[in-house]
This record gives structure tokens, C-alpha cells and sequence, in this order.
């Protein structure tokens, strides 16, 4: 399996927001990845939800 094709500040910040050493990242599966990502941006759409609902 090749290494992901992202530029390595994207790599660096995918690492940090996913809580995965950045060697993890590059090598992991792309469909994972694409999992993960998603679920980072479901649990960022919540609180921007709860934060109207509030309003």
C-alpha cells in the first residue's frame, strides 16, 4: 500500500485533529480516513447545533 497523496501540512493537521501519529495516518487506508474525517465533522456540526437551539 502507497503512502496517502496529501501535502504534508494537511498531513500534519489530520494528525493532530484525528489524535493519530502522523506515520499512522499516511499509511492508513483511504477509506478509513475518509471515515474518520467524517466523523470529525459530525462531531463539529453538533455543537454549532446545540449552540442555536440555545439561541
Amino acid at each position: 500500500m502507497r503512502p496517502l497523496q496529501i501535502s504534508p501540512e494537511t498531513a500534519i493537521k489530520l494528525a493532530e485533529a484525528l489524535n493519530v501519529p502522523l506515520e499512522r495516518l499516511m499509511h492508513m487506508p483511504q477509506h478509513i480516513l475518509l471515515q474518520k474525517m467524517m466523523e470529525l465533522a459530525k462531531e463539529e456540526d453538533q455543537p454549532g447545533k446545540e449552540a442555536e437551539n440555545k439561541e
